[in-house]
């Protein structure tokens, strides 16, 4: 498929859509986003107050300082 007739695929598609009374695809792009961007979020949110918590409750004695291995060859 060359680049233009995708491009007037998706020109026909559109029209289509509009000419139906309603901009399906762009609504359903819409509906997702406004699902998924608070999922997201929350998760987000969550994994970052879990991680607060995890490490103000974190006894000190059983903190290891990461030193990275050097490579002496």
């Amino acid at each position: 498929m060359t680049p233009i007739s995708s491009l007037l695929a998706c020109a026909t598609c559109a029209n289509s859509f509009k000419h139906g009374g309603q901009d399906a695809a762009g609504w359903a792009i819409a509906l997702m986003l406004l699902v998924i961007v608070p999922l997201v979020t929350m998760v987000v949110w969550f994994m970052v107050k879990i991680a607060k918590r995890e490490r103000a409750g974190l006894d000190p004695q059983f903190c290891d300082d990461y030193v990275a291995p050097t490579n002496n060859s």
